[in-house]
């Protein structure tokens, strides 16, 4: 993987970039559609490069692990032969979904036991185990096995996930170091800052992360409850330690406000299953605003569900109909939500981009955040 960084603002901390994988290259910041299960549901790959424009996809680790499981997609060639995503691909460890299965799990030094959510068979991944797993996959990029601390946390417990943390990325290191991918091309590790929302903790988290100079750098247990504030702190500390020089990937945010006051302090890379899920329930995000299609108000309103939209679905369709779609539960409903979602969320990062270069990002960011907030 090679980074380049090709502008930083003017008095911010944003910048824009490109990042070089084996399948391609990305242009940051960037949104990354979720693909839990090798797919953003009820979107086609032509819709996702067409109209999102997106660049990269992830793929969730624990859930392709249990299905379609690892010798399908060892004997398909890896995650992108068996999808047919021919462009970049990062995925999850498996440890967040392992958090989230708090009633199902047990967690020792050696590993996480776990039970599975779809038969209650029991599973084991350890930090060797989450490499070899996605190597399986094939994604361009993986992530360390960590723990993802719940919110609030008490002090002394986030102190002690972090330290196994920690023990679990030198684990991951020596391991992915000693392998190789299995497809012929090479595959970018990410290691995790942790610590809660403990400044000291992130501090020292982010120091170790640094110090372990991998070849991009990501930062975790955020966007878990904490308030938007919280959040905000606990990245420009860990933005100030992380190295400059190398990619930065805030895990699991978020809304579109989150994304550009995250730009503004140096992130380059987001996911988030957020535009998807609340596409699915009806929740649209705009550049004026958010629409809630539930509300009785937009049912006799025929003008397009966004005229200003690049995806031409939004142009086509008013908001009438995808209110009617949405409230009887039709298919197409979340199919024309979640494309409009996802390709406006790729809309806002590659504006943020635009106006990095020009020199206009803050003035436009503090704008536009402002107006992504309200509720039509």
């Amino acid at each position: 993987m090679k980074f380049t960084i090709e502008h930083t603002a003017k008095d911010s901390a944003a910048r824009t970039g490109v990042i070089e994988t084996a399948h391609g290259k990305i242009q940051t910041p960037i949104f990354m559609p979720v693909g839990t299960a090798g797919t953003v549901k009820g979107i086609h790959h032509r819709e996702l490069t067409d109209e999102i424009k997106a660049q990269i996809i992830l793929g969730n680790t624990y859930h392709l692990y249990m299905r379609p499981g690892l010798d399908i997609l060892g004997k398909a060639g890896g995650l992108h032969k068996f999808n047919g995503w021919n462009k970049p691909i990062l995925t999850d460890s498996g440890g967040y979904q392992v958090y989230s299965l708090s009633g199902r799990r047990k967690i020792k030094e050696e590993g996480v036991t776990f039970a599975s959510h779809i038969d209650g068979s029991k599973h084991f991944f350890s930090p060797e185990r989450a490499i070899d797993i996605q190597r399986v996959i094939g994604g361009d990029i993986i992530m360390a096995f960590d723990e993802c601390t719940p919110y609030p946390c008490d002090y002394r417990y986030a102190k002690r996930s972090m330290q196994m943390t920690h023990r679990w990325l030198k684990r991951c290191i020596k391991h992915f170091d000693a392998g190789e991918g299995h497809y012929g091309y090479e595959q970018t590790f990410f290691p995790i800052v942790q610590g809660s929302t403990y400044k000291d903790l992130r501090k020292i988290s982010a120091e170790v992360i640094a110090e372990s100079d991998q070849q991009a750098n990501a930062i975790g247990g955020l966007s878990v409850g904490e308030p938007a504030e919280e959040m905000y702190e606990m990245t420009e500390i860990v933005c100030g330690i992380l190295p400059k020089e190398k990619p930065r990937y805030l895990m699991g945010v978020g809304t579109p406000a989150n994304l550009l006051e995250c730009i503004d302090l140096g992130i380059d890379m987001f996911d988030c299953v957020l535009p998807s899920r609340n596409g699915r329930h009806g929740l649209v995000y705009t550049s004026e605003g958010v629409i809630n299609f539930k509300n009785a108000k937009w049912k006799e309103d025929f003008s397009p569900i966004d005229a200003n939209s690049t995806c031409s679905t939004s142009q086509f369709y008013s908001k009438s109909y995808l209110r009617h779609l949405i409230t009887t539960k039709e298919l197409l409903g979340a199919q024309i939500a979640t494309l409009h979602n996802l390709t406006f969320y790729l809309w806002l990062v590659g504006e943020a981009r635009k106006h990095i270069e020009l020199g206009t990002f803050k003035s436009w960011k503090t704008d536009m955040a402002e107006r992504v907030q309200r509720r039509l």
